[in-house]
């Protein structure tokens, strides 16, 4: 009884071009996106995209924590202002509070606002008896200001341009250089947008 032999399968040019295929879409795919992270963001993976940013500032009015007049975030339009979420409970917001304070006096045109984040008035006051009183401070105890900026944790950073528009966000710790750089750059009309330099902490029974 004979037997036949039968020969091994050749590979089929239909398989080999499905697999070149699917290995140029996914380097084209890979380009796509590298080119436009690249146009975004510039060489620094630090920044990020943001909805605010382009954005008019809250309709929001806050009450000052030393009992004073009342702000009104629209009435800073006119001039350049940066808006600080932080908290007593919040270390790195301790580290940065000197970096704010000096800036504010450095940058005396530019409107500094602290807003105190998931606190209490009395841990709030201690925090700045402590580190410094250089710029006003208010009170979000419905977080109404931070729902409305889309707050995670303190520390953030919110950067607005004299026309009341947001043109810049820092999210976690402001590094020294960032916040003068950032100014510096608003200042000369540009729009900086996003970046995050650390982590935010998450909300904290008062």
């Amino acid at each position: 009884m004979s037997t036949k032999t039968v020969p091994p399968a050749e590979p089929t040019s239909r398989g080999n071009n499905r697999w070149w295929w699917l290995a140029g879409a996914l380097l084209a795919l890979g380009l796509t996106t590298a080119v436009v992270l690249a146009s975004r963001f510039g060489n620094d993976p630090a920044f990020v995209d943001s909805p605010l940013i382009g954005q008019p500032v809250p309709d929001l009015t806050l009450e000052r924590i030393d009992g004073g007049q009342p702000i009104s975030l629209r009435d800073l339009s006119g001039n350049i202002s940066v808006i600080n979420f932080w908290a007593s409970y919040c270390f790195p917001c301790r580290e940065e509070h000197g970096l704010l304070t000096e800036a504010a006096v450095q940058f005396g045109d530019v409107n500094f606002l602290g807003v105190v984040w998931n606190d209490t008035p009395d841990r709030a006051n201690e925090f700045l008896d402590e580190y410094g009183r250089t710029y006003p401070q208010v009170l979000d105890p419905d977080l109404r200001g931070a729902i409305s900026f889309g707050v995670f944790g303190p520390p953030e950073t919110y950067f607005i341009d004299a026309s009341g528009t947001i043109v810049a966000k820092i999210t976690g710790p402001l590094r020294a250089g960032v916040l003068e750089d950032t100014l510096n750059r608003i200042i000369l009309g540009e729009r900086p947008g996003s970046r995050t330099l650390g982590t935010v902490y998450g909300q904290q029974d008062t």
